[in-house]
């Protein structure tokens, strides 16, 4: 039992996302000493600033929108691609839910929500499949063909929207920010939502087949297609669940604060990615964490809480992530050549032994 024990632990201690995870209660420790308190209006209790659930809560919700597309972008990078057209795509789906909801009209609450996500899923779905198909059928990287439809999906949302901010109904606005029981001014829906997605992702690419498939075609797409894998079929569906992920997004965005605008998520695709990277994703493929991915995404926001907790000026936050993003990669990198070396070196010894 106490082996069992110990070789648990030990597998804990390994995992991708320990070390992220004990950064992030390092950090939170941190804020929680200096970040001071104050006297909650209500109650006359001290609360402190950081540690309070309102804080976390709207700390959640920040990470949401980066964390499910961030679980998106993991899949993406686990098979050796990359898609830049995340933030466009969750822009896009978010003005064409909000147009069709008005173009509709008045309908009752049930059926305004469900036609509001399935508007989102099908565009995203389509862009996705838009971004497949290119990248698949014209043979060009992935880089080239998301950052050419990054430019086109936020131009058709800038034109079909005249740049108008387009509000959505109040029964989309009132599932996204349900308090569920936990108070008035609390809404865990968005970090219900993310957890959700981040657990799919979990299971999909460690406990299915597609999954172990996903990460054969990152590290070796050309050893996958002699063992019969079919690879242009596997990018496609990667593909599919990024845009997917970036509908789920705006779908909750746009409920949540109530709107949606052609310039909502610029920028987004350098958060997911490098909460995706931060993560342990690597950029040569073949290596990812569902997981780790949302902690990178919670250590991106926590980063940002840090910045307003402190007082700090805003543009470290920019300097942080980018240094945050270099070190991810070359330790990425300098993890791969050990483990490299060690795996020659013993097959080298065993090499030896056998002679």
């Amino acid at each position: 039992m106490t082996s069992s024990l110990k070789h648990t632990a030990q597998s804990v201690i390994r995992a991708q996302s320990f070390g992220l995870a004990m950064v992030l209660v390092i950090l939170a420790g941190v804020l929680t000493a200096v970040s001071g308190s104050h006297i909650d209006p209500m109650t006359g209790a001290s609360v402190n600033n950081f540690l309070n659930a309102h804080t976390l809560l709207q700390m959640a919700t920040d990470t949401s929108t980066i964390a499910i597309m961030a679980v998106g972008a993991t899949l993406m990078i686990i098979s050796g691609g990359i898609d830049l057209s995340v933030g466009a795509i969750y822009a896009i789906s978010g003005v064409g839910m909000a147009m069709v909801l008005r173009g509709i009209g008045p309908m009752g609450p049930v059926t305004t929500v469900l036609v509001a996500l399935l508007t989102c899923l099908a565009i995203s779905f389509l862009c996705g499949l838009a971004n497949g198909i290119m990248t698949i059928g014209l043979g060009v990287h992935a880089f080239i063909i998301t950052l050419g439809t990054m430019w086109i999906f936020r131009g058709l949302a800038f034109v079909s929207s005249r740049a108008e901010s387009i509000l959505v109904p109040t029964p989309l606005t009132a599932v996204t920010k349900a308090s569920l029981g936990l108070g008035a001014t609390l809404s865990p829906v968005p970090l219900l939502a993310m957890l959700a997605v981040t657990g799919v992702g979990a299971v999909f690419l460690t406990r299915t087949v597609m999954g172990r498939h996903v990460l054969a075609v990152g590290g070796n797409a050309e050893a996958s297609r002699y063992a019969g894998l079919r690879v242009d079929r596997i990018r496609l569906g990667v593909f599919l669940w990024s845009g997917i992920t970036a509908g789920i997004a705006a779908f909750l965005s746009a409920g949540y604060y109530g709107s949606a605008t052609s310039s909502d998520g610029t920028g987004y695709e350098l958060y997911v990615i490098a909460s995706a990277v931060v993560g342990g994703a690597s950029l040569q493929g073949g290596k990812g964490s569902a997981i780790s991915s949302t902690l990178g995404a919670l250590l991106i926001v926590l980063i940002r809480q840090a910045i307003r907790t402190l007082h700090l000026d805003q543009n470290y936050e920019w300097i942080i992530i980018g240094t945050a993003m270099i070190a991810a990669v070359v330790l990425d990198q300098g993890g791969t050549r050990l483990l490299a070396r060690r795996m020659a070196g013993e097959a080298s010894a065993s090499s030896s032994r056998t002679k």
